[in-house]
């Protein structure tokens, strides 16, 4: 059900034509790049987290990982998932197919800075099968998002590099 949503609200806002639906699941960001054909660091994984007791959805580039300090410094906690058994009735979505539309009302989103660096990146869309393909500003649109934040750390490797592109 909410993948049919999700396909339904990225169509009414003009994106049907980015949306694909996956013969193979998607559910893992190794999985989401084989089946979309892109690197693990251009998926955008959709964390859910418990921030004072209300779910908060962050999303940042499959290669990134949750800096707890710096979770800490935008959010004043450290980062606590939501159990997995509770990402349904918490944000709306199960857990493989969690992406920052159509969610329960209230639950903020926040996009972390790691995406910046890349044209396309690519959300699931409702379900372990469904992705589409948005710019950053464009996910920042369709979400509504509350802001940019910088949560994660980049692996050694795409930090240098991101570096050097930027000059």
């Amino acid at each position: 059900m909410a993948a049919e949503a999700v396909i339904q609200y990225l169509k009414d806002k003009g994106m049907g034509d980015r949306i694909t639906i996956h013969e193979e699941t998607i559910d893992t960001v190794e999985h989401a790049a084989e089946q979309i054909g892109c690197t693990e660091a251009e998926i955008a994984k959709t964390l859910s987290f418990l921030v004072d007791d209300k779910p908060v959805i962050v999303v940042m580039a499959g290669d990134g990982r949750v800096n707890s300090s710096k979770f800490k410094a935008q959010f004043h906690t450290k980062p606590h998932m939501i159990p997995r058994d509770q990402v349904v009735d918490l944000i709306g979505h199960e857990p493989g197919g969690v992406c920052p539309f159509m969610l329960k009302a209230g639950v903020p989103v926040w996009l972390d800075e790691s995406m910046k660096r890349f044209t396309i990146i690519h959300p699931a869309g409702g379900s372990e099968f469904v992705s589409v393909a948005l710019t950053p500003d464009e996910l920042e649109t369709l979400t509504g998002a509350e802001g940019w934040c910088d949560v994660c750390k980049l692996p050694e490797a795409n930090q240098d590099q991101d570096t050097q592109t930027r000059g």
